[in-house]
């Protein structure tokens, strides 16, 4: 009889591309995937370090796992794993501690898990590697579980140590992945069906710094091979920093049809006095002279960031500073973050700690901001011809809808009514009408497709 797993993600994108591909090696070893919370054999927690409640949530999703599935085996991998390894140890709801770049090897290790329990109980594996990690962990997926777009990881690692971040110390350095394994999984990907690939890491912008003699980034390189390869229709960039956009950049891009015209540029602060502070190495003014390269070579293309409300020493002052300036870049969405003080970095012990209730408040401020620059950016794809990957049907407003995106990330619906065979294709139309704040209804240009 099949034993039966199941897998839970927190966290970021890379988190989610090494699920999948846990998911499927598994599958592979003829493991029946389970939604997490039904009846399993084996539950994997794959968590999040990045901020305090990431830690919260995945102590709570372990300990979920456990009361669902008493007899199961719990699995803790990732980057909570990386940097709460004692107090895993300690975690009766925990069986099997699983650190970053020990994921590829999930099924020998539930395998020595098993033969071990047969003689001893409680038997605990440690398969960690804090701070040690040299080489790439070359995970992959041969398929796309439920949409024709698939994260593909390319890079682990940074180097960049903010001083509020302690993914530094849970994913270790820069590691890039080789050019022929990324190529080889996109060519599977592509035969599979899959039509979008989204490029991660953790610091997508230093890919190719480790493979290359003068060490410098290769990313550009790797987006042309890729574009390459026929069945790809779009190639969708994970978050970058600044300083890789320049102009030479940016033009080579704009040469590559493929490439979606969405750009997650991290900019933290809009002060330069907190971003000194942060240990970012760029300005606001630079930072704003890479958006409006950006939108000079591409019409009106997306642009998102990240923003962190309540740093140490962030007066009133310096947060209308960054509000002004949000508002000046005029974002597409904004993923607004309240400062979580973390153990281990520089800014944990900073003086002059921003107290809860202020960094609430500015959150709020921030977020009602971004509500608004966000329908201002999607209106403007009203009347106005589209492009959308068609993905899934969904039910809005009591009515069948297929859905999917346009190349600037905005989502489009599709009444059913129009559609036949509709999966993995791109459908042109016209935007007609706000279907919700986030979603707008698309007219087929040319009536019934497939």
């Amino acid at each position: 009889m099949k034993r039966k797993a199941s897998l839970h993600n927190l966290g970021c994108k890379v988190n989610a591309y090494e699920t999948e591909a846990m998911r499927q090696l598994l599958e592979k070893a003829g493991y029946q995937i389970v939604p997490f919370g039904e009846p399993a054999d084996v539950c994997i927690v794959n968590t999040c370090s990045v901020t305090n409640v990431a830690d919260k949530k995945s102590r709570q999703m372990l300990h979920r796992a456990r009361a669902k599935n008493q007899e199961a085996v719990i699995v803790a991998a990732g980057c909570y794993v990386q940097a709460a390894c004692q107090e895993l140890e300690q975690d009766g709801a925990v069986d099997i501690i699983v650190g970053n770049n020990q994921k590829k090897e999930i099924v020998s290790i539930l395998e020595e898990h098993f033969k071990k329990a047969e003689q001893e109980s409680g038997q605990h594996i440690h398969m960690l590697d804090i701070g040690g990690t040299k080489e790439y962990e070359d995970l992959s997926i041969s398929k796309v579980s439920q949409h024709t777009r698939a994260m593909l990881k390319v890079q682990d690692g940074c180097n960049q140590f903010c001083s509020y971040c302690i993914i530094p110390y849970t994913r270790g350095r820069v590691r890039s992945r080789k050019p022929e394994a990324v190529l080889q999984e996109v060519n599977v990907l592509a035969e599979s069906g899959c039509k979008e690939v989204v490029l991660t890491g953790i610091h997508l912008s230093s890919y190719g710094i480790d493979l290359t003699e003068d060490h410098s980034p290769a990313l550009l390189e790797l987006i042309q091979s890729i574009h390459e390869i026929k069945g790809v229709e779009r190639i969708r960039l994970g978050s970058l920093e600044p300083r890789i956009i320049t102009r030479d950049f940016v033009n080579q891009l704009a040469r590559l049809p493929k490439v979606c015209h969405h750009f997650h540029l991290s900019l933290q602060s809009g002060c330069e006095a907190t971003l000194k502070r942060m240990n970012r190495h760029y300005t606001p003014k630079e930072y704003l002279e890479r958006c409006e390269i950006l939108r000079e070579v591409f019409s009106d293309p997306a642009i998102t960031t990240d923003v962190i409300v309540g740093f140490p020493g962030e007066t009133e002052e310096e947060f209308e500073i960054t509000r002004e300036f949000l508002e000046r870049v005029h974002f597409y969405e904004m993923h607004v973050f309240k400062y979580s003080r973390r153990g281990g970095t520089r800014a944990a012990s900073m003086p002059d700690q921003v107290l809860e209730s202020v960094k609430g408040m500015r959150s709020d401020v921030l977020i009602d901001l971004e509500n608004r620059m966000s329908l201002e950016y999607r209106k403007r794809f009203l009347e106005r011809p589209n492009q959308v990957l068609l993905e899934e049907v969904m039910e809005i407003n009591g009515k069948p809808y297929v859905t999917g995106y346009t190349k600037e990330y905005v989502k489009m619906a599709v009444s059913e009514e129009y559609l036949q065979d509709w999966k993995g294709k791109v459908l042109e139309g016209y935007g007609k009408q706000m279907l919700a704040p986030e979603i707008i209804e698309l007219i087929p240009k040319n009536g019934k497709i497939g």
